[in-house]
């Protein structure tokens, strides 16, 4: 499970819904969508480059505008049967049919490929973009994440359209990989060349149903992302003219640009002054929700640096909360009332154990006990401090977020209760996402977690050997820095294990160690939300691996 990172906020308003509402008082209009043949998203993250391998490139919506949408990639996730049950892989038309898997102990998958897929260009996609691929992830620097990959030994190009992939460790998770986390690159452009160079700002091919509007030039910084039908797409054609992903990263803006019809559709981070719109209706609108989410918003926790890298502080931390109440106070009138207690996100709750997480309820005299028991004592203040300084830290979340600014709002008077100094302080997602995060320049962070396939898979955000370093050139998603003895051993056999049973048993033993270790303070899960303008017709339904857009190819605009 490759995880993308994504500053949201939850409305369980939302979380059983899937309805039309047409109400009274809307100014009436139908947006932009069927004017002229384009469809306009508002997006509430720009990414910070498009090089989907790098660190820059782990933002949810740059996945979701540009990497599912131009890329080829072996394996899609997505619901059952239109089921929001269970989520399963199927093959992506890129295949002739279903992969296979050898007999034996060693595990080998090998993909045939449909001859008829080519590049924008017209080149045929064979496989050696996949190997590619895979050498560009395993022998880079700066790598996202590797997850998957590094259990491979080889990737064999027999022929153009067979791909054989051979593991030195077995992965449970195999469907996953050459997926929607990075997709498929062409070599036959890249090979030898700077990766990073040519894609970062954008680029000119595509090997999906769509392509960047003018190739690098289809991204305008700090506007949008545009998109156009790729011509040579074997597949299904898009028949939507255009689709312009807008940047609105202030929340309130972004709903008042819906309601005045400047765009079209909205995958939102909904906020609190939203909900008696939304609950009233939108005229010509759509909304759409899920509570089987893939994310999981939490408190991520530094444990390199101080005050983090004390277990006994972490812990503090977490007894200084009432994430209950927060939740309820945030959206109870709206249903939700109750904590997350798993980075285990709801598609994979099979695989959580909440009693990692259910003991850590408020309670000032365990954060006292604790805090004494490292040597601090309370400030005439009020404030924990330690040979003479003060214990104090920053929270860092993304700027515009008005909901998210009344969340730090709220922590930072519950841990001012508890004798913690919070400050607060904003950036842009990119600058989080792509520098501050990977670079370990942080106390506390705030954002959610998105997994990007149907597998449990935390290995990726908390086993040691994927922390950031400068000797594997910065590659990693473990931000947080955890490395607590005996959970690599765990979350390592949760990804390569293939007895479902067993599996399950390893990742809840993980949750508990994680738990017991409280090694960053999970908060909630986050429903996905769709509102969108009647005109916009087709499968419109949220994808929590892939996101909404992953089969726009299919949807349809109407006058």
């Amino acid at each position: 499970m490759k995880l993308r990172k994504y500053v949201v906020t939850t409305v369980a308003l939302f979380a059983l819904l899937s309805m039309s509402l047409a109400a009274c008082g809307s100014n009436g209009s139908n947006g932009t969508a069927a004017a002229d043949g384009t469809l306009v998203v508002g997006a509430d993250q720009e990414p910070e480059c498009l090089d989907w391998i790098a660190t820059c490139g782990g933002t949810s919506w740059g996945s979701w505008a540009a990497l599912v949408t131009t890329l080829p990639q072996a394996y899609f996730s997505h619901a059952s049967s239109g089921s929001s049950a269970a989520y399963v892989y199927e093959p992506s038309p890129l295949l002739a049919g279903e992969a296979t898997v050898a007999p034996g102990d060693k595990q080998i998958i090998t993909y045939k490929l449909n001859p008829a897929a080519v590049w924008s260009d017209g080149v045929a996609i064979t496989s050696t973009d996949f190997k590619y691929t895979f050498d560009q992830i395993m022998s880079g620097n700066d790598i996202y994440d590797t997850t998957g990959y590094a259990n491979i030994e080889s990737v064999a190009t027999p022929d153009p359209t067979t791909v054989v992939v051979s593991y030195k460790e077995r992965f449970a998770g195999w469907k996953g990989l050459f997926g929607s986390g990075y997709g498929i690159m062409p070599s036959h452009l890249l090979e030898g060349k700077n990766r990073n160079a040519l894609m970062k700002d954008g680029y000119t091919f595509s090997g999906g149903p769509w392509k960047l509007d003018g190739g690098k030039s289809g991204w305008k910084k700090g506007v949008s992302i545009s998109l156009v039908p790729n011509e040579n797409y074997w597949g299904t054609k898009a028949t939507i003219k255009k689709v312009v992903f807008r940047f609105i990263t202030d929340t309130s803006a972004l709903f008042q640009a819906f309601k005045a019809g400047e765009v079209d559709f909205l995958y939102p981070q909904p906020q609190p002054d939203w909900f008696p719109a939304v609950k009233g209706g939108i005229d010509g609108a759509t909304i759409k929700a899920t509570a089987d989410t893939s994310s999981v918003e939490a408190l991520w926790l530094n444990n390199s640096k101080p005050p983090f890298d004390n277990e006994s502080v972490r812990k503090a931390i977490a007894y200084s909360l009432d994430r209950d109440a927060i939740v309820k106070r945030l959206f109870g009138p709206l249903g939700v009332n109750k904590a997350w207690q798993s980075f285990n996100p709801p598609i994979v709750a099979a695989y959580a154990d909440p009693a990692g997480f259910s003991g850590y309820t408020l309670d000032l005299a365990k954060v006292a006990e604790l805090m004494s028991s490292q040597g601090y004592a309370k400030g005439s203040d009020g404030y924990w401090a330690k040979d003479g300084t003060k214990l104090s830290f920053s929270l860092k979340t993304t700027v515009g977020n008005k909901r998210r600014e009344l969340t730090a709002q709220i922590l930072q008077a519950a841990f001012k209760t508890a004798g913690f100094e919070m400050k607060i302080k904003t950036q842009d997602a990119g600058v989080l996402f792509g520098k501050t995060g990977p670079s370990g320049d942080f106390e506390m962070t705030l954002y959610a977690q998105v997994a990007t396939g149907p597998e449990p898979g935390n290995c990726a955000i908390f086993c040691s050997v994927n922390i950031p370093t400068e000797a594997n050139g910065g590659s990693g998603n473990n931000w947080t820095r955890t490395n607590v003895a005996g959970l690599d051993e765990l979350l390592a056999k949760v990804d390569i294990e293939t007895d479902t049973v067993q599996r399950i048993s390893d990742s809840k033993q993980a949750d508990l160690l994680t738990g017991l270790s409280a090694t960053s303070i999970p908060l909630d899960p986050l429903p996905n939300t769709l509102i969108f303008r009647n005109s916009i017709r087709g499968p419109v339904a949220d994808n929590a691996t892939m996101g909404a857009f992953w089969n726009m190819n299919l949807w349809t605009l109407k006058g």
